[in-house]
C-alpha cells in the first residue's frame, strides 16, 4: 500500500497541471510525450531474460506486457487528456470516481466470480469521492467529456488487474526489467493517435512553462508513477486497490487549494476524504 500511497501523491498536482498549462495542446500530443519520456526512465532495466520466468515462450510475455501497455498507458491517456477539451478539471476528477467500480468489475470477471464485499468498498470509495466535489457539474457540455473518462478508466482498471494477474503467475519477476514493455505498448498507440491527429507541429510551439511541466508529467507522474501504482497493485488485495485508485481526488483537491488558489468547501474536504480512508483501512483489514 504506501507504493500506491506515493503514486498518488506525485499525481495530484496533474489536473491543475494539465489545464492551466497545457489546455491550448493535442491532447494525443501530451499523451506522447508523457510516455516518450517515461520509457527511457526504465528502459535502462529492461532484460530480456527476466521473461522466461514465466511459463511459455518470452516472445509472448513480451507481446502481451506490450497489449497490456497499450490500453493501460497508451488508451488510457488517449480519452483522458481528451476530456480536458470538453470538461473542466473539477468536473474530469469527480468522473474519474467510477474507477475503482470498474476495478472490482473487472477482476471479478478475469476471476469468473462476484464478490459483492470488493463492490461495496469500492461504492464507499466512491461516495467519499463525490461527496468532496465542491460544486455540481454540468451535464450538459460535459456529456462527451463524461464518456471519454469512463473509456479511460476502464483501460485504467483493466491494465491493473491485468498486470496484477500476470505477475502473480511468476513471483519472482523484478518489476522494474519488464515495466518498459508496457511503457512501449503505450508509447506505440500514441504515437498512432498523434500522427493520425497531425499535433506533431505543437513540439514547435512549446513555451519553457510547457517543458517544465511535460517532464514532470511524463518523469515523474507517469514514468515513476504508474511503475510504484502497478508495483504495489501486486501486493495488495483487489478491494484495497479498488479504493485506492480515488485517493488521487482528495490529493487533488488538497493541491488545487494551496497551490492553484482554488476555492473548495473544507467540510465536504473532510467528510469526502474520511469516507475514502475508512474504506481503505476497511479494504486493508482483509487480508491477502
Amino acid at each position: 500500500m504506501p507504493l500506491l500511497i506515493v503514486a498518488t501523491l506525485l499525481w495530484a498536482l496533474s489536473f491543475g497541471l494539465i489545464k492551466q498549462q497545457l489546455a491550448g495542446l493535442d491532447p494525443n500530443l501530451v499523451a506522447w510525450a508523457r510516455l516518450a519520456l517515461a520509457l527511457p526512465l526504465l528502459l535502462p532495466f529492461l532484460r530480456w531474460r527476466e521473461l522466461s520466468l514465466w511459463p511459455g515462450r518470452p516472445w509472448r510475455q513480451a507481446l502481451w506486457l506490450v497489449l497490456i501497455g497499450a490500453v493501460q498507458y497508451g488508451l488510457m491517456y488517449t480519452g483522458y487528456l481528451a476530456s480536458f477539451r470538453y470538461a473542466a478539471a473539477h468536473q474530469v476528477a469527480l468522473f474519474t470516481v467510477t474507477t475503482p467500480l470498474y476495478v472490482c468489475l473487472v477482476h471479478d470477471a478475469w476471476a469468473r466470480r462476484f464478490d459483492p464485499r470488493n463492490l461495496l468498498l469500492a461504492g464507499l470509495a466512491v461516495v467519499g469521492a463525490a461527496v468532496l466535489q465542491p460544486r455540481v457539474w454540468d451535464v450538459g457540455a460535459a456529456w462527451l467529456g463524461f464518456a471519454l473518462v469512463q473509456a479511460s478508466c476502464l483501460c485504467f482498471a483493466f491494465g491493473q488487474v491485468a498486470y496484477r494477474q500476470m505477475r502473480r503467475r511468476a513471483p519472482t519477476v523484478r518489476d522494474h526489467a519488464v515495466f518498459a514493455w508496457l511503457y512501449l505498448g503505450g508509447l506505440l498507440v500514441c504515437t498512432l493517435t498523434v500522427s493520425a491527429t497531425g499535433g506533431w507541429g505543437g513540439l514547435a510551439t512549446l513555451g519553457a512553462g510547457q517543458v517544465w511541466t511535460l517532464l514532470y508529467l511524463g518523469v515523474v507522474a507517469s514514468g515513476l508513477g504508474f511503475f510504484l501504482w502497478n508495483r504495489g497493485a501486486v501486493t495488495v488485495t483487489p478491494g484495497a486497490l479498488a479504493v485506492l485508485n480515488n485517493l488521487k481526488i482528495p490529493l487533488a483537491v488538497a493541491a488545487a487549494l494551496t497551490i492553484f488558489g482554488e476555492q473548495a468547501d473544507l467540510r465536504r474536504l473532510a467528510l469526502g476524504g474520511g469516507l475514502m480512508l475508512l474504506a481503505a483501512t476497511l479494504a486493508t483489514r482483509r487480508g491477502p
